[in-house]
């Protein structure tokens, strides 16, 4: 695509086919708008709801599920199949509900689009829609206005334009018409161009349109975020991956059952039946419903901590993250522009710091700053009410710290004349009444308000020549600010006669340099200082000047000796191979566009990283959307920002993505607490029936039993895990590896050893029960009780996998013990109950029944207590040693 800040306005004309004084004629704009289409944003076709729903289906564990309930209908289990079904529809409906908010990143974005724009058409100024401006319009520019198209400018009368939410630099751009012959220049330095989407802030201008919808540069973000694919988090690939293996397992469970019976001459009907009875024990129905909630839960609990959950699994993809990709202005910084330093000549700095006595010098110096000023600041009660430019806005609210109301100096030196601001004078001078007198008040860049100067006023009020020597040292303490990342104006008076206002800009005096900068917010060290200890490296990417990002970046601890700086020119001249080198090394990144964001992320991404990027603006939405975790401000963030998010902030509080980030490792604790329980009860079911098989005993649990343990006996407590307090080192141990799954090799161990002692345990019943008689409804009802009961006594072992329950305790989750008395209520009621009897195949059990299945289940505990024990001297012994 041409470089049209790098042609003259005459060029550009020439290039594009129009004649400036006229613009296009009618006919050739209707000719263009069929060549290149209308001025808006394509979006990709969106999945309908039910097609969303029908995707549900697709998971391995549900299909599996589908097939037992299809051959429990054929079979004539249509009990079995009807709770089957429940679970899987359930489950789908869970899902597709979180899926049906569909993205609208799109949608927004054609919103922050113009809806009417004014053009010159057959010489006439027009109003016509913006979707039918082309290339080759002339627009008409005035302040307020949104830019409707991409375009070079051709004229420029005190033109400024806020950028923010393309470029991310919070002051508005000073435009001029003037080619800037430098390739590969980035956004936010095109001063002779106007974009989409952004807004007239000062002044007016007219500017030939270079590109429209797509083809804009909110239209290649656009495109961006149309191309980019959905990425799993690291939970769903660990549960994809945790069922395709469960799944596997079942299916060769059940073959190998299958034979097995068939060898041994059992009927075929029966071994089949069996067999669908181990599919319906070995699956976790209740898994993705319980994970689902868990992660509702979490959700809610985010809330609390100011920050809104957009896709359920994004909860725990956090607890992953290792590294934070921060915009500066409005996340890290307030996003308003403060006054935190004065010059005062010779040699006199001052800190804002707001008294009751003021030197002579710096009071004059913010009368001149608040009275050359046409920005409003007024306070109702505790707010403050501005409007205006930003600097301008930081100039009056200085001043009035010190007492000096803006209304009220207005009051006492009203305004009579003024030479407004323009880029080629780079000053503003107001003239005021002062009582009998006039005085004028100029403002602007150093540079030229100090070679303006021809004396000075010292801070104890006195006034003196201003030699070479004076401006000299000047413009040196000028440099030292502007070197910090601070912006720096000069102010200056002049004792005037009325109407004699011809050199008003000559002969000044020098009242002094006043320095300001968008500060940090307070809570953003200590928020750093969290993530440090938490193993979470912070990157600050900002469209700002190199200065102004070191400075901030070094004031709150981001940026070190050892870290680097990146500006976006450097970026560009990288391929994506030399980036993924040193990106690592990379603390802050300074002048880049939305593409360098984007390129940032994929290259962190390379190395293995799990990424979280927080922004408030347009150019923020692609990268937002490619790493792992976006995160969007909810105050300032723009509509496009939060709807390509994860996560957004409702407080725009960088300390609330701490607090995200230990909600979400403390979830991905409880999930894997959660499976763990769950599947070390079907391991407990699926031997126990196994192994019956294999020892010839009567099949000892029917599926509906089976449904009902793992659906409420589980279902309940597992939910209650779900919500499990912290651990204390949550935010004290590095970021867990994205490699390792749910099921790491000390889960999996601990399934197989809780579920076989569970099982062992029930066996030893069955046995006992065996010995005492044999009619089968009875032994079922042991087994089923034995079973469901330890199963509710093993939750208890499931609050730490590590830990003491001793240690962990029982009163700090009342929900678990709670769902536990449920469940054990609507267990009682199921072998009681005459008609829960007849559905679920249980029959009364006598008090010493009862008290031989309490007995042998309630020892799971000291069992898996004395597992924890040795696990841990074995974990102690191997350090040590």
């Amino acid at each position: 695509m041409k470089e049209f800040y790098r042609l003259s306005s005459w060029q550009v004309c020439q290039e594009l086919g129009v004649d400036p004084q006229k613009g296009l004629s009618s006919e050739e704009a209707k000719r263009r708008l069929e060549q290149y289409g209308p001025n808006e944003l394509a979006e990709k076709k969106k999945r309908t709801i039910l097609q969303m729903f029908l995707s549900q289906f697709t998971d391995f564990l549900i299909i599996i599920l589908l097939a037992a309930a299809g051959i429990s209908i054929i079979v004539g289990e249509a009990v079995d199949a009807i709770l089957i079904m429940i679970i899987v529809l359930l489950n789908a409906t869970l899902s597709t509900i979180q899926e049906s908010k569909a993205e609208k990143s799109l949608q927004l974005l054609k919103k922050m689009a113009a809806p009417v724009a004014r053009v010159l058409r057959d010489g006439v100024v027009q109003t016509v829609p913006s979707r039918e401006i082309v290339p080759g319009d002339v627009v008409i520019l005035e302040a307020g206005n949104y830019v409707p198209a991409d375009g070079r400018l051709i004229e420029s009368v005190n033109l400024s334009v806020s950028e923010a939410a393309l470029t991310g630099e919070s002051q508005p751009v000073e435009k001029s018409i003037e080619p800037i012959d430098e390739p590969n220049l980035p956004i936010g330095d095109r001063t002779n161009m106007v974009y989409s989407g952004t807004i007239v802030s000062r002044g007016r201008g007219k500017a030939v349109v270079t590109a429209t919808g797509n083809e804009t540069e909110i239209g290649k973000i656009a495109k961006m975020l149309t191309e980019l694919e959905e990425e799993q988090t690291p939970l769903q690939k660990n549960l994809e991956k945790l069922g395709k293996q469960i799944g596997l397992i079942i299916l060769a469970i059940c073959a190998i059952v299958f034979i097995v019976g068939i060898i041994e001459g059992n009927p075929i009907l029966e071994m089949f039946l069996t067999s669908v009875s181990l599919a319906v024990a070995a699956v976790p129905e209740g898994l993705p419903a319980v994970v689902t909630i868990v992660l509702a839960l979490g959700t809610y609990n985010m809330v609390k901590r100011h920050a809104i959950i957009r896709r359920l699994q994004a909860v725990e993809a956090l607890g992953s993250v290792n590294v934070i990709c921060s915009d500066k202005t409005g996340t890290l910084t307030k996003n308003e522009m403060t006054v935190v330093k004065y010059y005062l000549h010779p040699n006199q700095w001052l800190q804002h710091e707001p008294s009751d006595q003021i030197p002579n010098a710096l009071k004059e110096a913010l009368i001149s700053a608040t009275l050359c000023n046409d920005a409003f600041i007024a306070f109702k009660g505790n707010t403050k009410v501005t409007s205006g430019d930003p600097t301008e806005i930081a100039l009056a609210a200085a001043a009035w710290d010190f007492g000096l109301k803006k209304e009220e100096l207005e009051k006492e030196m009203p305004r009579v004349y003024e030479i407004p601001f323009d880029s080629d004078r780079k000053m503003m001078t107001t003239v005021h009444k002062r009582n009998a007198s006039f005085v004028s008040y100029t403002k602007g860049a150093p540079d030229i308000v100090v070679a303006r100067c021809t004396k000075y006023v010292s801070i104890s009020g006195e006034i003196n020549d201003l030699t070479e020597k004076d401006k000299i040292e000047i413009l040196q303490a000028n440099q030292r600010m502007a070197q910090d990342g601070l912006r720096v104006l000069a102010v200056a008076y002049k004792n005037v006669e009325e109407n004699e206002y011809k050199e008003l800009e000559q002969d000044l005096i020098f009242l002094g340099l006043i320095s300001m900068i968008d500060p940090p917010r307070p809570e953003v060290k200590e928020a750093l200082e969290k993530c440090k200890t938490a193993g979470i490296k912070v990157i600050m990417i900002t469209g700002d000047h190199r200065a102004t990002a070191q400075t901030i970046a070094r004031e709150i601890g981001i940026l070190d000796s050892e870290g680097k700086v990146l500006t976006g020119v450097e970026l560009i001249e990288m391929d994506a191979d030399e980036l993924a080198k040193v990106v690592e090394d990379v603390k802050v990144y300074a002048r880049v566009s939305p593409s360098d964001k984007l390129k940032i992320v994929e290259a962190l991404k390379k190395r293995g990283k799990i990424v979280a990027m927080t922004g408030d603006g347009v150019n923020d939405a692609p990268a937002l959307k490619r790493a792992d975790i976006g995160v969007a401000m909810g105050i300032t963030g723009t509509d496009v920002s939060k709807d390509a998010s994860d996560m957004v902030l409702t407080d725009d509080n960088f300390a609330s993505i701490v607090a995200a980030i230990e909600e979400g490792r403390k979830i991905f604790d409880n999930i894997r607490k959660v499976v763990y329980y769950l599947l070390s009860c079907n391991i407990s079911e699926v031997a126990t029936i196994f192994i019956s098989i294999l020892l010839r005993l009567p099949l000892p649990l029917i599926p509906v039993q089976i449904l009902w343990m793992n659906l409420v006996t589980d279902g309940l407590p597992a939910l209650a895990l779900g919500v499990e307090p912290a651990e204390p080192d949550v935010m004290r141990r590095p970021p867990r590896d994205p490699k390792e799954g749910i099921m790491s090799r000390e889960v999996l161990r601990k399934i197989f050893i809780g579920g076989l002692l569970l099982s062992v345990l029930t066996l030893f019943v069955y046995g006992w029960a065996l010995m005492e008689h044999d009619e089968i409804r009875l032994l079922r009802t042991m087994v089923f009780f034995t079973l469901c009961t330890g199963q509710l006594f093993h939750a208890l072992n499931s609050k730490s996998l590590r830990h003491s329950l001793i240690k962990v305790g029982v009163k700090n989750n009342p929900r678990l013990v709670l769902a536990c008395v449920v469940s054990f209520a609507l267990l009682l009621a199921v072998i009681y109950v005459p008609g829960l009897q007849n559905v679920f195949g249980t029959a009364t059990l006598a008090g010493h029944q009862l008290l031989v299945s309490v007995l042998a289940a309630v020892m799971i505990i000291p069992l898996f207590e004395l597992v924890k024990l040795l696990e841990r001297r074995i974990e102690k012994s191997s350090t040590n040693n």
